[in-house]
């Protein structure tokens, strides 16, 4: 293992050679015959060996160690299979939930196109409070100071910007609950 720590390729090669019969073989025992996940698992084993190999502590023999490496994968392996398969049957029993992401897309695009045009259709004032507050982020107090008015004007402004949209809006919502 003093050289694998190194980067060794060759000691990492005469270990691969070493132990991979015999993970294999454990592996297709244990995995009911299924010959490419044996393979696939003992590769994983031996990948993270080598992606480990500058940290890895093994005190006892590495024989030891892959044996209960290769136990490990078994048993995720099986996990894995499982809920896959219960998976699968679940999906069985529900019907596909239709996919509305573009259609939503496109009312949301719809929705936000018509919001822009009613906000440039506000008078100049009301614009600029909205647009202050509602997309630059910006309190009624900070409104009220950039334009050297009062916060009750902001405030006001406001107002008849949310109770304008919405009028121009109504119908948009309508349309979108029935």
């Amino acid at each position: 293992m003093g050289l694998l720590r190194y980067g060794d390729s060759a000691a990492f090669t005469e270990i691969y050679n070493r132990f991979w019969d015999k993970l294999f073989s454990v592996a297709v025992n244990k995995l009911d015959g299924d010959l490419e996940l044996a393979e696939e698992l003992v590769q994983d084993i031996f990948l993270d060996v080598w992606q480990r190999r500058k940290t890895l502590a093994i005190t006892g023999k590495l024989s030891a160690y892959l044996a209960t490496a290769m136990k490990y994968k078994v048993i995720d392996s099986r996990i894995k299979r499982k809920r896959a398969k219960d998976f699968l049957q679940n999906a069985a029993l529900y019907p596909p939930i239709a996919d509305t992401s573009t259609e939503e897309q496109l009312s949301f695009d719809e929705l936000r196109d018509r919001l822009a045009a009613l906000v440039k259709e506000l008078p100049r004032k009301c614009r600029l409070v909205y647009t202050l507050s509602k997309e630059a982020g910006f309190s009624q107090k900070e409104i009220a100071r950039r334009l050297n008015i009062s916060e009750k004007t902001v405030e006001s402004h406001l107002s008849r910007a949310m109770k304008l949209l919405r009028a121009g809006l109504q119908h948009i919502f309508i349309f979108f609950l029935f």
